[in-house]
């Protein structure tokens, strides 16, 4: 059984129903955990609307770390992203980050290939990826850089924070 953690954002058009499509069609995944929403300001790029974002646990007996890439991949299609290499941390319809994987065995998958390096190369520096994974597991720990509590309390992340608000009345559960 594989585990990951995916995170999810969106900061064009309905950016909630796009985050409610995506864990609509990660639930075949098996999902585990789906934090709460958060609205966050553009990172990496200031000129665009403020984002969405979430977090979901998933696990499946079969997946591999490629598998996740491809699934989140394929949950961005649905929700119609386009990139533009021109804005590497442009606007989007929906992301959706591997962030960590771990094996079978709960040993967790370390990749330095570009597609897919893991665990993610800027995970560590996000507040928008690490509250969110934090609320919904609080013993956390991103490999290779401690517990997600901890990082919350970095400098960088902490600085971050502030622009990190919680958005209650936005869930991402299914509304049938």
């Amino acid at each position: 059984m594989t585990r990951a953690v995916l995170s999810l954002g969106s900061n064009l058009g309905d950016r909630l129903a796009h985050l409610r499509a995506a864990v609509e069609l990660l639930r075949a995944d098996a999902i585990v955990e789906v934090s709460g929403v958060y609205e966050t300001p553009p990172w990496g790029d200031t000129e665009q609307p403020s984002y969405l974002n979430a977090v979901v646990i998933v696990e499946d007996g079969a997946a591999t770390a490629r598998d996740w890439l491809t699934r989140a991949r394929a949950c961005e299609a649905a929700g119609g992203r386009v990139r533009d290499p021109e804005r590497r941390f442009g606007p989007r319809t929906l992301d959706v980050d591997v962030i960590a994987v771990w094996a079978d065995g709960g040993e967790p998958v370390v990749d330095d290939d570009p597609e897919l390096t893991l665990p993610h190369p800027r995970a560590h520096l996000r507040a928008f990826v690490l509250l969110p994974w934090h609320d919904v597991r609080p013993d956390a720990e991103l490999p290779g850089h401690g517990p997600v509590g901890a990082l919350l309390d970095t400098p960088g992340v902490a600085a971050d924070l502030a622009g990190v608000t919680p958005r209650p009345e936005w869930s991402l559960e299914s509304m049938e």
